[in-house]
């Protein structure tokens, strides 16, 4: 089946309309445009648009047609649905009455990077008031027609209603009027209780496009006159091309060119070399009978072994302290009688999506084109015209659905690949990753060490406590931020003292900054999926010491944190913690903020010969006021098997500057028979929106090891875990 992506603009709308009329087009101030207003223009369908500056979230013409735009592209986490329903719930529309795109990357529609679970958090006023606005709007108009107060209206369902006589207009009917009408500066937005769509389990508009196969993917770009290209790059990553014999390449039936190419990664840029053919199989093809010479450069003494030893030396060397620390740890830990200490390893890990990397991009002079699957249109605009040394303005993305991300599609090199072979080639090309280079070209979440420190008093109390972390920077290598005397303020999630707020009188935090040419980058939950191994695991490892319950080890050091008790006390309930358990089974539990968002888990498992089997997960999340709590389940599974995966299954290792796993059957994912039981419970809360596709993954890791040594006695503290070796 084969898809035309076609590039759909507003102009395109405004002319397929068929009629000549008004249009509404209203976009509310976000918070990193402060200063810029609220602009609302009404439009001749028939006039030009070409200069005509406009910041619509909400387009509405005198046929009625409403469109929302999502201004967070779609790689599965449902911001398809999740903004646009923030408009409809201020609007007073249902999504069944509307059309929704997505946005371009222009910068009029603010920060359009889909990453940090930030979408709805970012957007959660500004999207209900530019609804809320509208809404106003269109009340006044019918008002000012019927010459009644506004307050004998109301608008429901994309009508304006006079309540005393029951008479109504279309949205489309009153645009007109509406247009000549001053924004609303602080429209009154609903009262949570009046919310019909919000918090509601609102099916998804664009699932049934996904399961009938008519939803377009980046990958099912179609662009008359395409070319296809076959990219093949150093197995050490960082090699450089010494000869090429492309021979036998050229006779393959449907090869154009066999062309010297380059990935440009944020912070190097390292030759390929790329095969164009008419057909994506015929550059496949003969990429495998290209015969290349490559130097290493060095890069052939790059192992993920001596990155870990490197950590290792690291560790034991002071690091860069957080500003925020509390008392003296340092002469508290010294000269306490029962003190802990203990590191945990987490492992380098592929993003591995469904869908490969892939890009379909024409460069066209001092113009480009993008069909592509990518995380962050505006980003994109800004590195590609800087890497081609043309105008922003001249930069065109379309953004298509995402078949998976979990990061990988925020690193535009596969764009780049397009671009620069593009350039050469004066034609369109689309580039499409196999799965063996996107599992051994990288970028992949980096491996971490955490170092812990803990004292405890004769009491049982943890008086003093130390989080080391060690590890390599995507802050350093993808932006260049100098590290020399900062500590990464990304690498902290989960353990700093707002994510993780256990009152302990002497604490801190410290970073050391392992420098590595493994190339890396966030993957899901970014640094919160290894440091909350780290603190949640020594949590227990103290708890124990202490001789308390891990469960009220960590109640009694949040008592004075509300929401945080809520969640483990829930937990508790949900997964009947205080039930005595066949002698076979043990619980184990786990708690981490990351992205505004707290969630919990108590993981159950059982002993299976020399294995242990896991049993049942039970989740509590609390992230604040929700928009579709079906979502949020799903994503909240997604990160169970995510963080299980990561936990359980084997990570990337290099050896030689070399890759070792190619493909899934060598880098394994949890199957369906090996997905345990799970139990998601939503903390119902008035609290602002936090993060959903990633919070849920943290707590997974160090949950499922508290319950290991629960139930073996075993304390495992790197990752990954073989479950059927543990004994």
């Amino acid at each position: 089946m084969t898809k035309s992506l076609e590039s759909s603009s507003r102009r395109d709308f405004l002319k397929s309309t068929g009629k000549v009329g008004a249009l509404l087009a209203i976009s509310f101030s976000l918070p990193w445009q402060q200063g810029q207003a609220a602009t609302i223009t009404k439009i001749d369908t028939t006039s030009s648009l070409a200069g005509l500056e406009l910041n619509p979230y909400i387009l509405i013409n005198d046929d009625g047609q409403i469109i929302l735009f999502n201004a967070r592209p779609d790689m599965g986490q449902g911001t398809y649905q999740s903004l646009p329903l923030l408009l409809a719930e201020e609007l007073e529309v249902d999504l069944s009455q509307v059309q929704i795109r997505n946005t371009d990357g222009q910068g009029k529609y603010g920060a359009q990077l889909s990453g940090g679970s930030s979408s709805i958090r970012t957007r959660w006023q500004p999207m209900r008031k530019a609804g809320a606005a509208v809404k106003e709007m269109l009340i006044t108009a019918a008002s000012k027609k019927w010459n009644v107060p506004t307050t004998d209206c109301y608008a429901q369902l994309g009508k304006v209603y006079h309540k005393p006589s029951g008479k109504s207009y279309t949205y489309g009917e009153l645009v007109e009027e509406a247009s000549k009408l001053e924004v609303p500066k602080n429209p009154k937005l609903k009262d949570p209780k009046d919310f019909r769509l919000l918090g509601k389990s609102v099916p998804r508009p664009e699932i049934p496009s996904k399961i009938n196969g008519t939803a377009v993917f980046g990958i099912d770009a179609e662009v008359p006159g395409m070319l296809y290209a076959s990219i093949q790059r150093s197995p050490t990553i960082l090699g450089k091309v010494k000869s090429i014999d492309s021979a036998e390449a050229m006779k393959v039936k449907g090869v154009k060119k066999v062309v010297k190419t380059e990935r440009k990664m944020p912070h190097r840029a390292v030759e390929a070399v790329a095969v164009v053919a008419d057909t994506y199989w015929a550059a496949l093809k003969a990429r495998k009978a290209l015969k290349i010479q490559w130097d290493a450069e060095g890069s052939d003494k790059t192992s993920t072994d001596a990155y870990y030893a490197n950590l290792r030396q690291l560790a034991q060397k002071d690091g860069i302290d957080y500003p925020e620390k509390v008392g003296d740890f340092k002469g508290v830990f010294q000269k306490a009688t029962k003190k802990l200490e203990a590191s945990y390893e987490t492992p380098f890990l592929a993003h591995a999506p469904l869908e490969p990397e892939n890009a379909t991009v024409w460069v066209q002079g001092d113009k480009v084109e993008v069909w592509a699957p990518i995380q962050g249109p505006d980003g994109l605009i800004q590195q590609l015209s800087a890497y081609l040394k043309i105008k922003p303005e001249n930069v065109k993305v379309n953004v298509p659905f995402m078949g998976g991300a979990f990061g990988r599609k925020a690193y535009f090199d596969y764009v780049m690949e397009a671009a620069h072979i593009s350039k050469q080639l004066n034609a369109p090309i689309k580039v499409i990753w196999t799965r063996e280079d996107d599992m051994t070209q990288g970028p992949f979440r980096p491996g971490m060490l955490d170092r812990l420190e803990g004292a405890i008093d004769e009491k049982g109390a943890l008086v003093a406590h130390h989080h080391q972390i060690v590890g390599s920077s995507i802050q350093h290598q993808v932006f260049g931020v100098p590290l020399k005397d900062k500590a990464d303020d990304w690498a902290h999630e989960t353990a700093n003292f707002e994510d993780s707020p256990y009152d302990i009188a002497n604490r801190k935090l410290s970073f050391n900054l392992a420098e590595t040419d493994i190339p890396i980058l966030w993957w899901r939950s970014v640094y919160s999926s290894t440091t909350a191994f780290g603190q949640e695991s020594f949590m227990d490892e103290l708890a124990h010491a202490a001789q308390i319950d891990p469960l009220a080890f960590r109640l009694e050091m949040l008592a004075d944190s509300p929401r945080f008790s809520r969640v483990l006390q829930t937990l508790a309930q949900k997964s009947n913690y205080h039930q005595k358990l066949p002698n076979n089974q043990a619980i184990g539990i786990a708690v981490a903020r990351s992205f505004g968002t707290i969630a919990a888990h108590a993981i159950t498992v059982s002993k299976q010969g020399k294995g242990v089997k896991i049993e049942k997960v039970v989740s509590v999340i609390d992230c604040g006021m929700t928009v579709n709590p079906d979502n949020i389940k799903a994503q909240t599974e997604g990160n169970i098997v995510m963080g299980l995966t990561a936990a359980i299954k084997n990570g990337i290792t290099i050896k030689d500057g070399i890759t070792e796993q190619t493909n899934f059957h060598e880098y394994n994912v949890m199957r369906i028979n090996e997905m345990p039981a799970t139990e998601i419970h939503i903390i119902d809360s008035t609290e602002e929106p936090g993060g959903v596709g990633e919070p849920g993954l943290p707590p997974i890791a160090p949950a499922l090891c508290n319950a290991i040594f629960n139930l073996t006695g075993k304390r495992l503290r790197n990752l990954p875990i073989n479950l059927d070796e543990i004994g």
